[in-house]
Protein backbone atom coordinates (compact mmCIF):
# COMPACT_ATOMS: atom_id res chain seq x y z
CA UNK A 1 0.00 0.00 0.00
CA UNK A 2 1.11 3.75 -1.03
CA UNK A 3 2.46 5.27 2.73
CA UNK A 4 3.46 8.45 1.43
CA UNK A 5 -0.46 8.76 0.39
CA UNK A 6 -1.79 7.62 3.82
CA UNK A 7 -0.12 10.09 6.05
CA UNK A 8 -2.54 12.93 4.68
CA UNK A 9 -5.61 12.41 6.97
CA UNK A 10 -8.80 12.27 4.33
CA UNK A 11 -10.95 14.92 4.27
CA UNK A 12 -14.66 13.12 5.17
CA UNK A 13 -16.43 16.65 5.24
CA UNK A 14 -19.90 16.02 3.27
CA UNK A 15 -19.28 12.17 1.50
CA UNK A 16 -22.51 11.66 -0.07
CA UNK A 17 -24.12 7.93 -0.19
CA UNK A 18 -23.17 7.43 -3.47
CA UNK A 19 -19.61 8.00 -2.95
CA UNK A 20 -19.65 6.38 0.47
CA UNK A 21 -21.17 3.17 -1.54
CA UNK A 22 -18.60 3.27 -4.23
CA UNK A 23 -15.93 3.90 -2.14
CA UNK A 24 -16.90 0.50 0.49
CA UNK A 25 -16.89 -1.51 -3.00
CA UNK A 26 -13.31 -0.54 -3.61
CA UNK A 27 -12.66 -1.27 -0.27
CA UNK A 28 -14.70 -4.77 -0.80
CA UNK A 29 -12.54 -5.48 -3.43
CA UNK A 30 -9.16 -5.03 -2.02
CA UNK A 31 -10.17 -7.16 0.91
CA UNK A 32 -11.02 -10.10 -1.41
CA UNK A 33 -8.71 -9.67 -3.97
CA UNK A 34 -5.72 -6.88 -3.07
CA UNK A 35 -6.35 -5.79 -6.89
CA UNK A 36 -7.20 -1.86 -8.05
CA UNK A 37 -10.79 -1.74 -9.34
CA UNK A 38 -11.92 0.26 -11.98
CA UNK A 39 -14.82 2.20 -12.92
CA UNK A 40 -16.04 0.01 -15.72
CA UNK A 41 -16.18 -3.30 -12.63
CA UNK A 42 -17.51 -1.13 -10.50
CA UNK A 43 -20.15 0.10 -12.72
CA UNK A 44 -21.20 -3.50 -13.10
CA UNK A 45 -21.06 -4.30 -9.77
CA UNK A 46 -23.15 -1.81 -7.77
CA UNK A 47 -26.35 -1.93 -10.00
CA UNK A 48 -27.08 1.77 -9.49
CA UNK A 49 -27.55 2.31 -13.23
CA UNK A 50 -24.28 4.50 -12.73
CA UNK A 51 -21.86 4.94 -15.96
CA UNK A 52 -18.09 4.49 -15.76
CA UNK A 53 -17.55 7.92 -16.23
CA UNK A 54 -19.46 8.87 -13.26
CA UNK A 55 -18.03 6.31 -11.22
CA UNK A 56 -14.50 7.93 -12.50
CA UNK A 57 -15.30 11.04 -11.31
CA UNK A 58 -16.28 10.17 -8.00
CA UNK A 59 -13.05 8.04 -7.62
CA UNK A 60 -11.53 10.67 -8.42
CA UNK A 61 -13.18 13.22 -5.49
CA UNK A 62 -12.44 10.39 -2.75
CA UNK A 63 -8.84 10.39 -4.42
CA UNK A 64 -8.49 14.22 -3.44
CA UNK A 65 -9.73 13.48 0.03
CA UNK A 66 -6.78 11.25 0.55
CA UNK A 67 -9.28 8.04 1.33
CA UNK A 68 -8.04 6.06 -2.43
CA UNK A 69 -5.27 6.31 -4.56
CA UNK A 70 -3.55 5.05 -7.82
CA UNK A 71 -0.77 2.37 -7.29
CA UNK A 72 0.12 2.51 -10.81
CA UNK A 73 -0.90 4.31 -14.49
CA UNK A 74 -4.23 2.19 -14.77
CA UNK A 75 -7.63 3.68 -13.78
CA UNK A 76 -7.76 0.71 -10.80
CA UNK A 77 -8.26 2.43 -7.54
CA UNK A 78 -7.06 0.95 -3.79
CA UNK A 79 -8.22 2.29 -0.78
CA UNK A 80 -4.94 4.21 1.22
CA UNK A 81 -4.41 3.06 5.51
CA UNK A 82 -6.56 6.54 5.99
CA UNK A 83 -9.00 5.49 3.50
CA UNK A 84 -9.36 1.67 5.62
CA UNK A 85 -9.41 3.29 9.00
CA UNK A 86 -12.53 5.57 7.84
CA UNK A 87 -13.88 2.40 6.63
CA UNK A 88 -13.24 0.32 9.88
CA UNK A 89 -14.15 2.65 11.72
CA UNK A 90 -17.33 3.84 10.19
CA UNK A 91 -18.56 1.86 7.76
CA UNK A 92 -17.65 -1.68 8.38
CA UNK A 93 -20.86 -4.44 9.15
CA UNK A 94 -20.09 -7.23 11.48
CA UNK A 95 -20.33 -10.75 10.81
CA UNK A 96 -22.07 -12.19 13.22
CA UNK A 97 -19.02 -14.99 15.07
CA UNK A 98 -20.47 -18.33 13.92
CA UNK A 99 -20.79 -20.87 16.23
CA UNK A 100 -18.22 -23.75 15.38
CA UNK A 101 -15.81 -20.91 15.47
CA UNK A 102 -16.91 -20.06 19.04
CA UNK A 103 -17.05 -22.97 20.34
CA UNK A 104 -13.72 -23.63 19.39
CA UNK A 105 -12.40 -20.92 20.87
CA UNK A 106 -14.65 -21.51 23.99
CA UNK A 107 -13.19 -24.86 24.20
CA UNK A 108 -9.05 -23.97 23.76
CA UNK A 109 -9.66 -21.43 27.15
CA UNK A 110 -10.91 -24.45 29.07
CA UNK A 111 -7.94 -24.70 31.62
CA UNK A 112 -8.75 -28.67 32.09
CA UNK A 113 -6.13 -29.31 34.07
CA UNK A 114 -3.44 -27.63 32.05
CA UNK A 115 -1.70 -24.57 32.81
CA UNK A 116 -2.87 -20.67 32.14
CA UNK A 117 0.48 -20.40 30.01
CA UNK A 118 0.00 -23.20 28.08
CA UNK A 119 -4.33 -22.05 27.59
CA UNK A 120 -2.78 -18.43 26.65
CA UNK A 121 -0.31 -20.29 24.23
CA UNK A 122 -2.58 -22.50 22.58
CA UNK A 123 -5.37 -19.35 22.15
CA UNK A 124 -2.96 -17.58 20.69
CA UNK A 125 -2.00 -20.74 17.57
CA UNK A 126 -6.14 -20.77 17.29
CA UNK A 127 -6.57 -17.24 16.88
CA UNK A 128 -3.38 -17.03 14.48
CA UNK A 129 -5.11 -19.86 12.75
CA UNK A 130 -8.75 -18.20 12.16
CA UNK A 131 -7.17 -14.90 11.04
CA UNK A 132 -4.22 -16.45 8.78
CA UNK A 133 -2.43 -13.83 10.80
CA UNK A 134 0.38 -13.84 13.69
CA UNK A 135 -1.96 -14.53 16.89
CA UNK A 136 -0.33 -12.85 20.12
CA UNK A 137 -1.61 -12.22 23.66
CA UNK A 138 -0.12 -9.98 26.62
CA UNK A 139 -0.58 -12.14 29.22
CA UNK A 140 0.12 -11.34 33.08
CA UNK A 141 2.11 -13.64 34.63
CA UNK A 142 0.69 -15.99 36.91
CA UNK A 143 3.21 -15.89 40.11
CA UNK A 144 3.94 -19.26 41.84
CA UNK A 145 4.32 -19.91 45.81
CA UNK A 146 8.00 -18.80 46.55
CA UNK A 147 9.79 -22.11 47.65
CA UNK A 148 13.22 -20.63 48.63
CA UNK A 149 15.55 -18.04 48.61
CA UNK A 150 19.37 -17.65 48.65
CA UNK A 151 21.67 -15.16 48.69
CA UNK A 152 25.23 -15.53 47.05
CA UNK A 153 27.83 -13.04 47.69
CA UNK A 154 29.85 -12.59 44.24
CA UNK A 155 31.97 -10.07 45.22
CA UNK A 156 32.87 -7.51 48.06
CA UNK A 157 30.10 -5.59 46.66
CA UNK A 158 27.71 -7.84 44.29
CA UNK A 159 25.54 -10.33 45.70
CA UNK A 160 23.18 -13.19 43.43
CA UNK A 161 19.43 -13.28 44.75
CA UNK A 162 18.38 -16.92 43.90
CA UNK A 163 14.45 -17.39 43.95
CA UNK A 164 12.81 -20.67 43.75
CA UNK A 165 9.38 -20.85 42.91
CA UNK A 166 7.02 -24.08 43.94
CA UNK A 167 6.48 -25.34 40.17
CA UNK A 168 10.36 -25.38 40.56
CA UNK A 169 11.62 -22.89 38.23
CA UNK A 170 14.69 -20.78 39.38
CA UNK A 171 15.39 -17.01 38.69
CA UNK A 172 18.46 -14.96 39.52
CA UNK A 173 18.50 -11.11 40.31
CA UNK A 174 22.19 -9.47 41.21
CA UNK A 175 22.30 -7.04 43.79
CA UNK A 176 25.00 -4.20 44.16
CA UNK A 177 25.12 -3.73 48.52
CA UNK A 178 27.73 -1.88 50.63
CA UNK A 179 30.77 -3.33 50.60
CA UNK A 180 30.77 -4.07 54.45
CA UNK A 181 27.91 -6.53 54.58
CA UNK A 182 28.88 -9.75 56.36
CA UNK A 183 28.50 -13.34 54.95
CA UNK A 184 26.29 -13.69 58.80
CA UNK A 185 23.80 -11.14 57.46
CA UNK A 186 23.20 -12.86 53.99
CA UNK A 187 22.50 -16.29 55.99
CA UNK A 188 20.07 -14.08 58.32
CA UNK A 189 18.44 -11.88 55.77
CA UNK A 190 17.71 -15.55 53.82
CA UNK A 191 16.72 -17.27 56.93
CA UNK A 192 14.31 -14.69 57.29
CA UNK A 193 12.45 -14.59 53.79
CA UNK A 194 12.27 -18.64 53.61
CA UNK A 195 10.74 -18.50 57.60
CA UNK A 196 8.69 -15.51 56.45
CA UNK A 197 7.81 -16.14 53.29
CA UNK A 198 7.87 -19.89 51.77
CA UNK A 199 4.64 -20.17 50.18
CA UNK A 200 3.89 -16.88 49.44
CA UNK A 201 3.76 -14.99 46.24
CA UNK A 202 5.92 -12.09 45.67
CA UNK A 203 3.03 -9.86 45.97
CA UNK A 204 1.87 -11.58 49.02
CA UNK A 205 5.42 -11.27 50.34
CA UNK A 206 6.00 -7.61 49.44
CA UNK A 207 2.61 -6.92 51.27
CA UNK A 208 3.75 -8.61 54.64
CA UNK A 209 6.96 -7.37 54.80
CA UNK A 210 5.52 -3.48 55.21
CA UNK A 211 3.36 -4.59 57.71
CA UNK A 212 6.65 -5.98 59.59
CA UNK A 213 8.99 -3.42 59.14
CA UNK A 214 5.67 -0.64 60.12
CA UNK A 215 5.21 -2.44 62.55
CA UNK A 216 8.74 -3.30 63.90
CA UNK A 217 8.29 -6.93 64.27
CA UNK A 218 11.02 -7.80 61.62
CA UNK A 219 13.38 -7.66 64.83
CA UNK A 220 16.63 -7.21 62.25
CA UNK A 221 19.36 -4.88 62.42
CA UNK A 222 19.82 -2.36 60.10
CA UNK A 223 21.82 -3.84 57.26
CA UNK A 224 19.94 -7.39 57.37
CA UNK A 225 16.73 -5.47 56.96
CA UNK A 226 17.88 -3.91 54.05
CA UNK A 227 18.56 -6.89 52.32
CA UNK A 228 15.44 -8.62 53.06
CA UNK A 229 13.20 -5.58 51.77
CA UNK A 230 15.83 -5.48 48.49
CA UNK A 231 15.68 -9.11 48.16
CA UNK A 232 11.97 -9.05 47.83
CA UNK A 233 11.56 -5.67 45.98
CA UNK A 234 14.16 -7.27 43.26
CA UNK A 235 10.83 -9.18 42.07
CA UNK A 236 8.71 -6.62 42.66
CA UNK A 237 8.53 -3.04 41.90
CA UNK A 238 7.63 -1.59 38.89
CA UNK A 239 8.81 -4.21 36.35
CA UNK A 240 6.23 -5.28 33.93
CA UNK A 241 5.16 -8.38 34.65
CA UNK A 242 3.59 -9.97 31.47
CA UNK A 243 5.10 -12.07 28.99
CA UNK A 244 4.24 -11.87 24.91
CA UNK A 245 2.96 -14.78 23.73
CA UNK A 246 3.40 -14.81 19.68
CA UNK A 247 2.09 -17.32 16.90
CA UNK A 248 1.89 -17.79 13.61
CA UNK A 249 4.72 -15.30 12.44
CA UNK A 250 5.18 -17.92 9.38
CA UNK A 251 1.43 -16.52 8.15
CA UNK A 252 2.94 -13.32 7.54
CA UNK A 253 5.57 -14.61 5.49
CA UNK A 254 3.58 -16.59 3.47
CA UNK A 255 0.78 -13.56 3.02
CA UNK A 256 0.82 -12.25 -0.50
CA UNK A 257 0.92 -8.63 0.90
CA UNK A 258 3.79 -9.12 2.89
CA UNK A 259 6.11 -12.38 1.41
CA UNK A 260 7.69 -9.62 -1.73
CA UNK A 261 8.59 -7.07 0.91
CA UNK A 262 10.58 -8.78 3.48
CA UNK A 263 12.02 -5.89 5.37
CA UNK A 264 8.54 -5.12 5.94
CA UNK A 265 8.21 -7.94 7.56
CA UNK A 266 11.82 -8.09 9.45
CA UNK A 267 10.78 -4.48 10.91
CA UNK A 268 6.93 -5.93 12.31
CA UNK A 269 9.02 -9.09 13.53
CA UNK A 270 11.33 -6.93 15.33
CA UNK A 271 8.36 -5.05 16.65
CA UNK A 272 6.90 -8.12 18.52
CA UNK A 273 9.89 -9.01 19.92
CA UNK A 274 10.43 -5.22 22.00
CA UNK A 275 9.53 -6.36 25.25
CA UNK A 276 9.51 -3.00 26.77
CA UNK A 277 6.76 -2.19 24.24
CA UNK A 278 4.61 -4.54 25.88
CA UNK A 279 3.29 -1.67 28.96
CA UNK A 280 3.08 0.66 26.09
CA UNK A 281 0.46 -1.59 24.25
CA UNK A 282 -1.59 -2.02 27.52
CA UNK A 283 -1.52 1.57 28.57
CA UNK A 284 -2.51 2.30 25.17
CA UNK A 285 -5.92 -0.28 25.48
CA UNK A 286 -6.40 0.52 28.92
CA UNK A 287 -8.98 2.97 28.76
CA UNK A 288 -10.55 1.44 25.84
CA UNK A 289 -13.61 -0.68 25.48
CA UNK A 290 -13.45 -3.81 23.76
CA UNK A 291 -11.62 -4.23 20.41
CA UNK A 292 -8.94 -1.82 18.83
CA UNK A 293 -8.18 -1.09 15.25
CA UNK A 294 -4.74 0.25 14.43
CA UNK A 295 -3.75 0.40 10.71
CA UNK A 296 -0.45 1.59 9.91
CA UNK A 297 0.91 4.20 11.48
CA UNK A 298 -2.38 4.80 13.77
CA UNK A 299 -0.62 2.31 15.73
CA UNK A 300 2.15 3.53 17.89
CA UNK A 301 3.94 -0.39 18.95
CA UNK A 302 3.45 -1.52 15.17
CA UNK A 303 4.31 1.44 13.01
CA UNK A 304 4.61 -0.81 9.92
CA UNK A 305 3.09 0.73 6.62
CA UNK A 306 0.54 -1.67 5.19
CA UNK A 307 0.16 -3.87 8.42
CA UNK A 308 -2.62 -3.63 11.19
CA UNK A 309 -3.06 -4.65 14.73
CA UNK A 310 -6.59 -5.79 15.97
CA UNK A 311 -6.64 -6.27 19.87
CA UNK A 312 -8.77 -6.39 22.78
CA UNK A 313 -8.65 -5.79 26.35
CA UNK A 314 -8.98 -8.88 29.09
CA UNK A 315 -9.42 -8.38 32.71
CA UNK A 316 -9.28 -9.90 36.01
CA UNK A 317 -12.11 -11.11 38.33
CA UNK A 318 -11.51 -7.39 40.08
CA UNK A 319 -12.68 -5.93 36.63
CA UNK A 320 -9.00 -4.52 35.98
CA UNK A 321 -7.25 -4.46 32.36
CA UNK A 322 -4.17 -6.99 32.98
CA UNK A 323 -3.58 -8.15 29.32
CA UNK A 324 -4.74 -7.85 26.00
CA UNK A 325 -5.20 -10.08 23.20
CA UNK A 326 -5.08 -9.65 19.06
CA UNK A 327 -3.94 -10.31 16.08
CA UNK A 328 -1.45 -8.74 14.02
CA UNK A 329 -1.02 -9.24 9.96
CA UNK A 330 -1.32 -7.20 6.49
CA UNK A 331 -3.87 -4.59 6.44
CA UNK A 332 -5.80 -6.57 3.67
CA UNK A 333 -8.13 -8.34 6.10
CA UNK A 334 -11.30 -9.93 6.80
CA UNK A 335 -12.09 -6.73 9.75
CA UNK A 336 -15.54 -7.62 9.77
CA UNK A 337 -14.97 -11.75 10.98
CA UNK A 338 -11.61 -10.88 12.85
CA UNK A 339 -13.08 -8.13 14.72
CA UNK A 340 -15.64 -10.33 16.25
CA UNK A 341 -13.54 -13.43 16.69
CA UNK A 342 -11.14 -11.10 18.73
CA UNK A 343 -13.56 -9.60 20.67
CA UNK A 344 -15.23 -12.43 21.89
CA UNK A 345 -11.67 -14.56 22.50
CA UNK A 346 -10.40 -11.60 25.09
CA UNK A 347 -14.00 -12.29 27.10
CA UNK A 348 -12.87 -15.90 27.18
CA UNK A 349 -9.55 -15.59 28.36
CA UNK A 350 -10.67 -12.72 30.82
CA UNK A 351 -13.41 -15.85 32.32
CA UNK A 352 -10.18 -18.48 32.43
CA UNK A 353 -8.34 -15.30 34.46
CA UNK A 354 -11.24 -16.10 36.77
CA UNK A 355 -10.73 -19.27 37.68
CA UNK A 356 -6.90 -19.44 38.28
Amino acid sequence: MDNTRSQTPPDLTGISARSTAIFGHVVDAYVSTGEPVGSKTLSQRLGLNLSPATIRNVMAELEQRGLLYAPHTSAGRLPTEGGLRFFVHGLLEMQNLSSGIASEITEKCRLSGRSYEDVLGEVSSTLSGLSSCAGLVLAPKVEEPIRHVEFVALSSDKVLVVLVLENGVVENRVLELPATTTPAQLREAARFLNEQFSGRTIDQAELALREDMLSNRANLDAMTAHLVQAGVAVWGGDAPRQSLIVRGQANLLSHPDLSTDLAKVRQLFNALEAKQSLTELLTAIKSADGVQIFIGAESELFQVSGCSLIVAPFKNTADKVVGAIGVVGPSRLNYSQIIPMVDFTAKMVGKALGTV
